[in-house]
């Protein structure tokens, strides 16, 4: 019997240093007739990215060594994430897994819509590299805080901390993803810099300035979505096949979506207002009870703030991090993150 899954896609800085080569290597690992498949469907991307004038994604993944002003170039790096995640979509194993939902963190929104055919591969391709290149030349800054404790349960008094800075700076510092157990601010550069030296520093590291990241989820992207609207119209859309779970934990369901209320809100809403990618995971699982809770690639970095947020409702009997790592030892783990080999082998079809 098929276990059911909710499939989430990761957002911006997922493919970094270790990911390089991850998208030829995972490709080269396949049966052959997925192998097949994938390398039509990465073929096609690449040639959307040369009609574009751009590095393929071929020639960015092989490249002999990861150079940060080509890789996490704007455009080059939204290309390599939603190819990637796209191609571990294609290769989760529909013998074993019956995919339910779909869902993403920020720009994962547009690996989500691809995979549920809400958009033809050549538009995704196009619009993912349109949406990077539109976002990434806005003003603004972005930075991450933790707002949980040592154990992932909600720190009311981490909370009380952001909400003052976001208190402080109106207009100009504002919520731009909640993510888990850390609340991701962005506005501003003045407002972000005064944040960050006003906040305690928490587990060493944090608050942490993004690099390279504009004020994104905050009207400071009005422009951005004002020329995202008039360059990708309603005709673009498909009914997605598969429901999506949106940043607002709102759902999109086949065939019943509206096509116009998906473009202004992918290209609006979503650009400009605050991404809850908490909210958008608790409304999945309480709404579709998935067996499994699958992460694509690249990388494995979403594992942690899923968990946060399945443990701030306390799913399945999650409360705090120990919870959730015991759980995680079991034999097939709830949650299956594709860019850890060991638990790729669960999910890919003939690794089992």
């Amino acid at each position: 019997m098929k276990k059911t899954a909710l499939v989430i896609c990761p957002g911006r800085g997922t493919y970094n240093k270790p990911e390089l080569g991850s998208i030829y290597a995972n490709i080269a690992a396949s049966s052959p007739k997925l192998r097949e498949t994938l390398q039509d469907k990465l073929d096609a991307i690449d040639a959307e990215r040369e009609a574009l004038g751009l590095p393929t994604v071929t020639e960015l993944d092989q490249a002999k060594l990861f150079k940060t002003s080509l890789h996490q170039r704007p455009e080059n790096a939204a290309a390599l994430i939603y190819a990637a995640g796209y191609l571990d979509f294609l290769s989760i194993d529909r013998e074993q897994y019956e995919v339910v939902a779909l869902t993403g963190n920020s720009m994962g929104w547009y690996t989500a819509m691809a995979c549920a055919d809400a958009w033809s591969l050549s538009t995704s391709t196009k619009l993912v590299t349109s949406m990077a290149q539109l976002t990434a030349g806005g003003a603004g800054a972005q930075f991450i805080y933790p707002i949980i404790d040592s154990e992932w349960r909600p720190d009311a008094k981490r909370i009380a901390l952001v909400e003052a800075q976001v208190a402080a700076h109106p207009d100009e510092l504002m919520h731009s993803i909640n993510y888990g157990g850390y609340a991701v601010l962005a506005g501003t550069e003045a407002a972000c810099n005064a944040a960050i030296q006003a906040l305690p520093t928490a587990d060493e590291r944090f608050p942490m300035l993004l690099p390279g990241h504009a004020a994104f989820h905050t009207r400071m992207m009005s422009d951005a979505a004002t020329e995202a609207l008039e360059t990708w119209p309603v005709a673009a859309f498909h009914p997605p096949q598969t429901p999506l779970v949106d940043g607002r934990g709102f759902q999109w369901l086949t065939p019943t979506a509206d096509m116009r209320a998906l473009q202004r809100y992918t290209l609006g809403h979503q650009v400009t207002e605050t991404y809850d990618f908490s909210k958008a995971v608790q409304v999945a699982v309480k709404d579709y009870a998935p067996d499994h809770i699958i992460l694509l690639g690249p990388g494995s970095g979403l594992g942690g703030a899923v968990a946060q947020a399945l443990i701030a409702i306390g799913w399945q009997g999650l409360t705090d991090k120990a919870s959730f790592t015991a759980q995680q030892k079991a034999a097939h783990p709830y949650v299956l993150s594709m860019g850890l080999p060991e638990q790729r082998a669960l999910v890919t079809a003939g690794q089992t």
